[in-house]
């Protein structure tokens, strides 16, 4: 299978503000807002890590097709971590984000140019001032076929020079997610007021929705 670039591609959305630190972040216990699958949908998973799963949910919940996005932490050995204990960094997970989509509204290759565009995948376990393996950018694939259509994407993007340095994006089968603590589910919608969410995840938003205009849920 060879699947081809969307001929939009060019890392434009990564001229943002400095991330503050995992540590920095001021922690609300605010409950999540679930969006359920209609009835009948045809739905597939994927699991995505770019940095605060804050920023790529803010992001994913306002894509066409996608039906829902839930934070959380995969990739590590530890069973049950806490948000403390993944910022601690000794446990292997990445903070991620979780879709659910309806394919036939949006395929995983433009789910995987919105999550290229939308992060650095040129810093090894970095995102601005957000260090530590748990800000990996990372897939985690569900089904061979996005395990294809990833691999072939990140081998065209290396060849196509669009990078100014080699992708160390990692892309490895999905395992046990956990789901993260209630305050993290939806968070920028329920805090969008808040010194993070102006200045980290706001403009990042804000220029997703400028590039991918034609994407985005009409009611969102």
């Amino acid at each position: 299978m060879r699947t081809r670039l969307l001929p939009r591609f060019s890392p434009v959305l990564f001229a943002l503000p400095l991330q503050v630190a995992c540590a920095g972040r001021t922690e609300q216990a605010i409950p999540p807002q679930d969006m359920q699958p209609a009835a009948g949908t045809t739905t597939d998973t994927i699991t995505l890590g770019a940095g605060c799963f804050w920023c790529v949910e803010a992001v994913f919940s306002e894509l066409k097709g996608v039906l829902s996005v839930t934070s959380g932490y995969m990739g590590g050995h530890v069973k049950n971590p806490s948000y403390k204990e993944v910022c601690g960094g000794n446990t292997g997970h990445a903070e991620v984000a979780q879709l659910v989509f309806d394919p036939s509204q949006v395929s995983v290759a433009e789910i995987l140019e919105v999550f290229w565009q939308t992060h650095d995948p040129t810093t090894r376990n970095r995102q601005g001032a957000d260090v530590g393996t748990q800000y990996r950018s990372a897939i985690f694939w569900h089904t061979d076929e996005q395990r294809m259509v990833a691999e072939e994407l990140l081998k065209q993007l290396d060849a196509s020079g669009a990078f100014q340095a080699p992708l160390v994006t990692e892309i490895t089968q999905a395992t046990t997610f956990y789901k993260a603590e209630d305050y993290h589910q939806d968070y920028y919608a329920q805090n969008g007021s808040q010194g993070y969410c102006q200045m980290v995840i706001r403009p990042k938003l804000e220029k997703f929705r400028k590039v991918f205009a034609d994407k985005l849920k009409e009611n969102r």
